[in-house]
Protein backbone atom coordinates (compact mmCIF):
# COMPACT_ATOMS: atom_id res chain seq x y z
CA UNK A 1 0.00 0.00 0.00
CA UNK A 2 1.55 3.41 -0.96
CA UNK A 3 1.98 5.88 1.62
CA UNK A 4 1.05 9.73 1.47
CA UNK A 5 3.79 12.02 1.76
CA UNK A 6 4.09 14.42 4.36
CA UNK A 7 3.14 17.94 3.81
CA UNK A 8 6.53 20.19 5.37
CA UNK A 9 6.68 23.68 5.53
CA UNK A 10 9.59 25.40 2.96
CA UNK A 11 9.82 28.08 6.22
CA UNK A 12 10.46 24.99 8.65
CA UNK A 13 14.40 25.05 8.49
CA UNK A 14 14.28 21.44 10.53
CA UNK A 15 12.09 19.48 7.20
CA UNK A 16 14.09 21.24 4.66
CA UNK A 17 17.48 19.87 6.28
CA UNK A 18 16.10 16.37 6.54
CA UNK A 19 14.38 16.67 3.11
CA UNK A 20 18.10 17.76 1.89
CA UNK A 21 19.55 14.75 3.44
CA UNK A 22 17.46 12.15 2.58
CA UNK A 23 17.52 13.25 -1.03
CA UNK A 24 21.13 13.66 -1.65
CA UNK A 25 20.35 18.26 -1.91
CA UNK A 26 22.34 20.67 0.02
CA UNK A 27 20.21 23.13 1.66
CA UNK A 28 21.16 26.28 -1.37
CA UNK A 29 19.72 23.36 -4.60
CA UNK A 30 16.57 22.92 -2.32
CA UNK A 31 16.15 26.94 -2.02
CA UNK A 32 17.08 27.52 -5.67
CA UNK A 33 14.39 24.98 -7.16
CA UNK A 34 11.99 26.35 -5.24
CA UNK A 35 12.63 30.30 -5.63
CA UNK A 36 12.95 29.37 -9.74
CA UNK A 37 10.04 26.95 -10.04
CA UNK A 38 7.43 29.50 -8.37
CA UNK A 39 9.26 32.46 -10.95
CA UNK A 40 8.82 29.63 -13.70
CA UNK A 41 4.93 29.37 -12.97
CA UNK A 42 4.73 33.15 -13.42
CA UNK A 43 5.52 32.53 -17.13
CA UNK A 44 2.37 30.10 -17.96
CA UNK A 45 0.97 30.56 -20.74
CA UNK A 46 -2.79 29.09 -20.00
CA UNK A 47 -5.61 31.09 -20.67
CA UNK A 48 -7.61 27.57 -20.96
CA UNK A 49 -7.75 26.18 -17.66
CA UNK A 50 -6.33 28.83 -15.73
CA UNK A 51 -3.97 26.45 -14.24
CA UNK A 52 -0.20 27.68 -13.64
CA UNK A 53 2.73 24.96 -13.20
CA UNK A 54 6.33 25.70 -13.31
CA UNK A 55 9.09 23.24 -13.18
CA UNK A 56 12.70 23.22 -12.07
CA UNK A 57 15.28 20.37 -12.81
CA UNK A 58 18.58 20.38 -11.30
CA UNK A 59 21.15 18.24 -13.69
CA UNK A 60 23.27 16.05 -12.76
CA UNK A 61 26.04 17.51 -14.71
CA UNK A 62 29.63 17.03 -13.36
CA UNK A 63 29.15 21.28 -12.95
CA UNK A 64 26.65 21.91 -10.40
CA UNK A 65 24.56 24.03 -9.99
CA UNK A 66 22.92 23.94 -13.67
CA UNK A 67 19.02 24.25 -13.71
CA UNK A 68 16.48 24.39 -15.86
CA UNK A 69 13.02 26.36 -15.78
CA UNK A 70 9.83 25.15 -17.75
CA UNK A 71 6.03 26.31 -17.62
CA UNK A 72 2.95 24.69 -18.88
CA UNK A 73 2.19 26.12 -22.59
CA UNK A 74 -1.67 25.59 -23.83
CA UNK A 75 -2.82 25.88 -26.75
CA UNK A 76 -5.78 26.41 -28.39
CA UNK A 77 -6.49 22.65 -29.58
CA UNK A 78 -6.98 21.96 -25.84
CA UNK A 79 -4.86 18.67 -25.82
CA UNK A 80 -2.02 19.80 -27.97
CA UNK A 81 -0.30 21.95 -25.04
CA UNK A 82 2.81 21.14 -23.21
CA UNK A 83 3.22 20.58 -19.37
CA UNK A 84 5.57 22.31 -17.22
CA UNK A 85 8.19 19.57 -16.68
CA UNK A 86 8.34 18.77 -20.42
CA UNK A 87 9.25 22.12 -21.31
CA UNK A 88 12.15 21.99 -18.44
CA UNK A 89 13.11 18.88 -20.02
CA UNK A 90 13.53 19.84 -23.30
CA UNK A 91 15.39 22.61 -22.87
CA UNK A 92 17.64 20.99 -20.57
CA UNK A 93 17.87 17.60 -23.12
CA UNK A 94 18.48 20.25 -26.46
CA UNK A 95 21.40 21.79 -24.26
CA UNK A 96 22.81 18.63 -23.84
CA UNK A 97 21.88 16.98 -20.62
CA UNK A 98 20.75 13.89 -19.87
CA UNK A 99 20.82 13.11 -16.45
CA UNK A 100 19.24 14.96 -13.35
CA UNK A 101 19.36 14.74 -9.87
CA UNK A 102 16.09 16.58 -8.54
CA UNK A 103 12.31 17.79 -10.28
CA UNK A 104 10.42 20.58 -8.53
CA UNK A 105 7.07 21.91 -9.38
CA UNK A 106 5.17 24.34 -8.43
CA UNK A 107 0.88 25.42 -8.94
CA UNK A 108 -1.40 27.85 -7.40
CA UNK A 109 -3.37 25.03 -5.27
CA UNK A 110 -3.41 23.15 -2.08
CA UNK A 111 -1.87 20.29 -1.69
CA UNK A 112 0.70 20.05 -4.05
CA UNK A 113 -0.10 18.62 -7.40
CA UNK A 114 1.97 15.87 -9.02
CA UNK A 115 3.08 15.33 -12.34
CA UNK A 116 0.47 14.05 -14.38
CA UNK A 117 0.89 10.69 -16.24
CA UNK A 118 2.70 11.89 -19.39
CA UNK A 119 5.16 13.51 -17.30
CA UNK A 120 6.02 11.21 -15.27
CA UNK A 121 7.00 8.48 -18.04
CA UNK A 122 9.08 11.48 -19.54
CA UNK A 123 10.81 12.08 -16.40
CA UNK A 124 11.49 8.77 -16.34
CA UNK A 125 13.39 8.64 -19.64
CA UNK A 126 15.97 11.17 -18.07
CA UNK A 127 16.16 10.33 -14.13
CA UNK A 128 16.37 7.40 -12.48
CA UNK A 129 13.41 6.10 -10.61
CA UNK A 130 15.18 7.12 -6.96
CA UNK A 131 15.25 10.91 -7.84
CA UNK A 132 13.31 13.24 -5.81
CA UNK A 133 10.02 15.08 -7.10
CA UNK A 134 9.56 17.87 -4.65
CA UNK A 135 5.93 19.61 -5.02
CA UNK A 136 5.47 22.88 -3.69
CA UNK A 137 1.62 24.47 -3.27
CA UNK A 138 0.46 27.95 -3.49
CA UNK A 139 1.27 28.40 0.30
CA UNK A 140 4.53 27.08 -0.02
CA UNK A 141 3.93 23.99 1.62
CA UNK A 142 5.51 20.98 -0.19
CA UNK A 143 5.54 17.48 0.02
CA UNK A 144 8.11 15.09 -1.91
CA UNK A 145 8.05 11.45 -3.72
CA UNK A 146 10.64 9.87 -5.29
CA UNK A 147 9.86 9.11 -9.32
CA UNK A 148 9.67 5.26 -8.17
CA UNK A 149 6.70 5.90 -5.86
CA UNK A 150 5.15 7.86 -8.78
CA UNK A 151 5.83 5.50 -11.09
CA UNK A 152 5.69 1.64 -10.13
CA UNK A 153 6.93 -0.85 -11.94
CA UNK A 154 7.91 1.70 -14.77
CA UNK A 155 9.82 1.53 -18.28
CA UNK A 156 12.55 2.96 -18.45
CA UNK A 157 15.18 3.18 -21.62
CA UNK A 158 17.54 0.26 -20.48
CA UNK A 159 14.30 -2.31 -20.94
CA UNK A 160 14.94 -1.96 -24.57
CA UNK A 161 17.53 -3.92 -26.13
CA UNK A 162 20.38 -2.70 -27.68
CA UNK A 163 19.88 -1.18 -31.21
CA UNK A 164 19.96 -3.93 -34.00
CA UNK A 165 19.51 -6.87 -31.79
CA UNK A 166 16.40 -8.32 -32.68
CA UNK A 167 16.01 -10.75 -35.45
CA UNK A 168 13.37 -10.49 -37.85
CA UNK A 169 10.91 -12.79 -37.21
CA UNK A 170 10.54 -15.96 -39.02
Amino acid sequence: MATVPRLNSSADASAVEATCREHGLSGDEFRTLHRRCVAAKATAYCPYSQFRVGSTILSAAENQGVYFDGANVENASYPVGTCAERVAFGKAVTEGHRRFRAVAVATDIAPPASPCGMCRQFIREFCDPKTPIIMFDKDDNYVVSRLEELLPMSFGPEALPPPGSLRPSS
